[in-house]
């Protein structure tokens, strides 16, 4: 009977909702692949499990090759912009089907003051014009963007603390992982006076409430828009995933019939 190997790229809170669907599917093994940024990702005890990169768009033909993968799924961060576009790239070398998912973004609300930033650069020189008190909501790897900002106090929340030798601005590291409550959220917000907020565009459910609890106090939020998706199929709705898979799998089994 036909085995058919799928990879998962992402430890997102979507790909452990999506992972105890996919195993319930008949002949199928899946192996999710993390980056191995967060100590403790959010992910089934289901399946193979690998952590770390694969070594570029190379790196991952040669693995897809060597493990017979039959479906590529990317439900990587909206943001984790790197390996989509290899994984996009490696797919095609291979000849195998991918599906992207990604999560509806965040849409403006009345009460909502946002600011539009093209990226961590042109957030960082908008602050001194609109607070010097501000949350960054945006991780470890871009902290440094914001280091030469001038005249202003950071709280900076992420997953794990950065590199010792990577720059970053004035304040204090708070590590916390979501999903965030709202009341709590909004209790950060006024215990450390904070003047605005600094967020990617990631959309989902585990950090809106930053959103939200910025509306109900009239701050302002620079929002990072997320980067452009590679060609491809693209879903946003999770429950798509599980049919899409069943019908690759009927194709496949037809081909090789």
């Amino acid at each position: 009977m036909r085995i058919f190997r799928i990879l998962i790229l992402g430890g997102t809170g979507d790909s452990a909702r999506l992972i105890p669907q996919l195993a319930a599917l008949p002949n199928v093994e899946l192996i999710a692949s993390l980056a191995g940024r967060t100590p403790k990702p959010n992910i089934p005890n289901i399946g193979q499990v690998r952590r770390g990169g694969f070594g570029g768009v190379e790196g991952l033909v040669n693995y897809l090759k060597a493990e017979k993968i039959d479906l590529l799924l990317d439900i990587t961060h909206p943001f984790a912009a790197q390996i989509t576009h290899n994984a996009a790239i490696a797919a095609q070398c291979v000849g195998i089907p991918r599906l992207v998912f990604c999560r509806p973004a965040w849409e403006k609300e009345v009460g909502d003051r946002w600011i539009t930033a093209i990226d961590h650069t042109a957030a960082a020189k908008l602050i001194p014009e609109i607070a010097d008190r501000v949350f960054l909501t945006i991780g470890r790897q871009e902290l440094s963007a914001f280091a030469t900002v001038v005249n202003c106090w950071f709280l900076m929340r992420m997953i794990t603390l950065p590199s010792i030798t990577m720059p970053r601005p004035p304040g204090e590291i708070l590590l916390d992982q979501g999903p965030f409550d709202l009341e709590k959220e909004t209790q950060l917000l006024i215990q450390y006076n904070i003047g605005a907020i600094v967020s990617k565009n990631s959309g989902g459910s585990a950090a809106q409430a930053k959103i939200i609890a910025a509306r109900h106090l009239g701050l302002p939020i620079i929002m990072i828009p997320r980067p452009e998706l590679p060609d491809g199929e693209v879903v946003s709705d999770l429950q798509a995933i599980v049919p899409w898979v069943e019908s690759q799998i009927r194709s496949l089994g037809s081909f090789n019939a």
